[in-house]
């Protein structure tokens, strides 16, 4: 009836079956921003909020929702995760802070929703414990950078 993975010949939403796809490393990292104000950014370099030190609770938020992507995320599969670095860069000239995550695992599917999942938290734990001084933050290009393994192969974003 579609063309569509996540639906069955009836039309009806499943998971889709990969225990006849071949195990093999599989590497994404995702990217996302997150825009503060002069004042928060201040904040979050100095370390002292009070809700503790943003920069590594939302590091480790972030790893902790990769392990979690299939519980958020309806029909995704629970990957054996072999490795995540969550790497949070503040730019103090720009107040922008970058996040990126590079999720690894090896087995029949992607881990590209492992790493946005990881870039998205991260930059949401960032956004609740600065809320209280900037209302205004942003967060913003969430997106896949690059994709290895798999039948599909290597991908990588080509910025324009």
């Amino acid at each position: 009836m579609s063309e569509l993975t996540h639906l069955d010949g009836d039309g009806h939403v499943h998971m889709v079956d990969v225990s006849d796809k071949s195990d093999t490393i599989r590497i994404a990292k995702a990217v996302g921003s997150v825009q503060l104000s002069n004042k928060s950014m201040a904040a979050l370099l100095k370390g002292n909020l009070k809700k503790g030190d943003a920069l590594a609770v939302a590091r480790i938020a972030g790893i902790m929702a990769t392990k979690k992507t299939s519980e958020l995320i309806p029909l995704c599969h629970p990957l054996p995760i072999t490795k995540v670095d969550v790497i949070i860069e503040p730019d103090q000239l720009e107040n922008l802070v970058l996040i990126t995550a590079t999720v690894k695992t090896k087995g029949p599917t992607g881990v590209e929703m492992e790493a946005l999942t990881a870039v998205s938290i991260a930059a949401l734990t960032l956004y609740d414990m600065l809320k209280s001084i900037d209302k205004n933050i942003t967060i913003s290009a969430v997106q896949l950078d690059e994709k290895q393994g798999g039948k599909s192969g290597a991908w990588k974003r080509i910025l324009e």
